[in-house]
């Protein structure tokens, strides 16, 4: 968090924004956001610069700016960034100041607020560079060419992991992480514990489709605020308002009305309905899952079952 739909929400309002005018100041407050470089290093490298276009890499933010620089930046856990912020907001990492630029006079304040502090920054000079930062890191794009039924078949084959730890493995597609895995798995009907190499090649198509689905739906409720995600003008996401299984356990399913469950898969929280999304065969299903499915499977091991016998 944030995943492709908040880091794509942040890029949209950014964009029009900053591009076109200048870097005329650049405050690192934390030299953990830069390292290994110094802060007078990276802050010297992008003053002066003009943004010549804000993209969006699986959940990476690129300030492309004049003279083939690009700034590589990822949000992590809990960054955000603010535009004007009045006051000062608490847990500021960075401050930049953008001047004007094609008529536009006033100068934006950029805020980079991170509590946790895992956010990042590399510059990296010139096309063949960024390229080959991305191919090293992240597979295709979900709305790209690349991403089809083949890839997702061709890329599951013989892996025992579970399809939701494959999911979130950004070498085999970017962006997703532990909130759109459990919504496009649930749209899908596949159960997070299967194992990538037991997908059909049906299963892989349709899942697919519920990938762009539950990403689609992110972009369109601007992301989802969980924790610290917020727009530029400190606004909220909403897409939480619209999951259908995630943070969910104990609710109705919305399809067949059977408990949400909670467990743990891969060692991220995971939520998935048994009814909907049963478990595969062999697979050990562990803790409040189990409780539930126990639950659902009772009515047919009792229609199973012999009637008692009488008594003499």
């Amino acid at each position: 968090m944030p995943e492709l739909p908040e880091v794509e929400t942040i890029r949209s309002q950014l964009a029009p924004l900053v591009c076109g005018r200048t870097i005329e100041r650049v405050e690192i407050l934390d030299p953990r956001w830069c390292m290994p470089l110094s802060r007078d290093e990276l802050a010297d490298a992008l003053t002066g610069r003009r943004v010549e276009a804000l993209q969006r890499r699986g959940k990476y933010l690129v300030w492309r700016l004049d003279g083939d620089l690009s700034l590589v930046h990822h949000l992590r856990m809990s960054a955000a960034i603010l535009c004007d912020p009045r006051p000062e907001p608490q847990h500021l990492r960075v401050r930049i100041v953008i001047g004007g630029g094609r008529g536009r006079r006033r100068r934006l304040t950029l805020a980079i607020v991170d509590q946790r502090r895992f956010g990042t920054a590399q510059p990296v000079f010139g096309e063949a560079a960024l390229e080959s930062f991305f191919e090293r890191r992240l597979g295709p794009e979900p709305f790209g060419t690349d991403f089809t039924a083949e890839h997702l078949w061709r890329v599951t084959r013989g892996r025992k992991a579970p399809i939701k730890a494959l999911l979130l493995d950004q070498r085999l597609v970017a962006g997703i992480g532990n909130i759109y895995a459990d919504e496009a798995l649930f749209r899908a009907r596949i159960h997070p514990a299967r194992p990538g190499g037991r997908l059909r090649r049906a299963q892989c198509g349709t899942l697919r489709e519920a990938i762009l689905d539950a990403l689609q739906a992110g972009i369109d409720a601007k992301g989802a605020t969980i924790d610290d995600l917020r727009h530029l003008d400190g606004a909220r996401g909403s897409f939480q308002d619209r999951f259908l299984v995630h943070r969910r356990a104990g609710e109705p399913c919305p399809t067949c009305g059977e408990e949400i469950v909670r467990t743990v898969v891969g060692g991220r929280a995971t939520y998935f309905c048994g009814q909907c999304q049963p478990p595969p065969r062999g697979v050990p299903v562990s803790g409040a899952a189990a409780v539930s499915l126990r639950r659902l499977r009772a009515p047919d091991r009792a229609r199973r079952s012999p009637p008692p016998r009488a008594s003499p």
